[in-house]
């Protein structure tokens, strides 16, 4: 499928554009995240968080593509993954700090937290992330369950929806309420 195409179809809102793009380009973000000290899984995270944020640009009128996708993906996933790093060691220099402090919650206390902000969400998120974090469901089978058309469609709509779900969390909570 042609850079154009994909374009035209993601605008649309046709989500086989970013499936479409997600089979094309996975190992060629895995092996980049893999090569600066990252995981499969890390990998695997990071790029859907870049196939996300490049949906959102798309979609915006204004976006106008000057490189090909898989250059754009790209540098999406090496600044995301530059991120990450910076704040992996900024947690590894405070983790110590964090254990000295008292917190607020006990563990049960956090789950009791996190179900009551899972609560707020929409019905599907609240279906994903329960079925995903607590039933331990595999992404394939929650995309059966819920009639996502696929596994990669639920992956992203997981993402979507903890993203939502830290920000609830976040707004509610201090991030020290959850650090053990």
């Amino acid at each position: 499928m042609k850079d154009e195409v994909v374009i035209e179809k993601i605008k649309k809102g046709d989500e086989t554009a970013i499936e479409y793009l997600y089979k094309q380009n996975y190992r060629m973000m895995v092996n980049l995240i893999k090569k600066n000290n990252g995981s499969e899984d890390e990998a695997k995270d990071i790029y859907q968080d870049a196939l996300v944020i490049f949906w959102e640009k798309v979609a915006n009128n204004e976006f106008k593509l000057t490189s090909k996708i898989s250059t754009y993906l790209y540098s999406i996933c090496n600044n995301l993954w530059r991120k990450e790093l910076n704040r992996k060691s900024k947690f590894v220099s405070e983790e110590d700090t964090e254990k000295a402090q008292e917190y607020n919650l006990d563990a049960n206390e956090q789950v009791k937290a996190i179900h009551r902000c899972i609560s707020k969400l929409g019905d599907t998120c609240q279906k994903v992330l329960t079925m995903y974090y607590f039933d331990k469901i595999s992404m394939t089978e929650i995309a059966e369950k819920l009639n996502f058309s696929n596994s990669d469609t639920a992956k992203t709509k997981k993402y979507k929806c903890k993203k939502e779900l830290d920000t609830l969390v976040l707004s509610l909570y201090k991030a020290s309420d959850f650090l053990d």
